[in-house]
């Protein structure tokens, strides 16, 4: 590879870094080309994109970019495939569902929500974090609660007063 396409590529790893901010190191070694090309439109459903790379140029890439990326560079050995994405667990979801019915592929590790994660134990703490729209849902059922209860406290009071006038005025005298 010539250094200008080298160039090339390591500007383009590092504008994909920045634009989708959440990223999935992936060991796809032993992955035949139909495991692959089925992975790649899985991704391309779960809106996440999907790029094989040159270690040393992405290692590159992340040098150039302001954060601390380091715990990450011992990820970078043998066969990677570079999972982006803007929502922090569509690929470790993605990578659960597919792990779970081919073995394929290992998670080396993640840069996810500004926290670097190192190993293939660390899928499901990814998988768990919660997206900012399932935050943002959480937060609006908390603040519905209270205001439901309420609510729900002067309905059945009111039924309660009703019963009693209805009874009191229906006694005899």
């Amino acid at each position: 590879m010539k250094k200008e396409d080298k160039v090339n590529v390591i500007a383009s790893l590092t504008e994909l870094v920045k634009e989708y901010g959440h990223f999935y190191l992936v060991d796809v070694t032993g992955m035949d080309s139909a495991a692959t090309s089925s992975l790649r439109r899985k991704c391309f459903g779960a809106d996440v994109k999907m790029v094989l790379v040159k270690n040393t140029l992405l290692h590159k890439a992340l040098q150039n970019l302001e954060g601390d990326y380091e715990p990450l560079f011992s990820c970078l050995k043998g066969t990677t495939a570079v999972m982006f994405s803007k929502v922090a667990n569509a690929p470790a979801k993605l990578l659960k569902d597919v792990q779970n019915k081919d073995g394929f592929p290992g998670l080396k590790g993640a840069y996810a929500e500004e926290s670097a994660y190192v190993g293939a134990d660390q899928l499901n703490a990814l998988a768990a974090i919660k997206s900012k729209n399932e935050v943002i849902a959480d937060i609006v059922a908390l603040l519905q609660s209270p205001a439901k209860n309420v609510l729900s406290a002067l309905q059945s009071g009111g039924n309660t007063i009703h019963g009693v006038l209805k009874t009191l005025g229906e006694r005899p005298e």
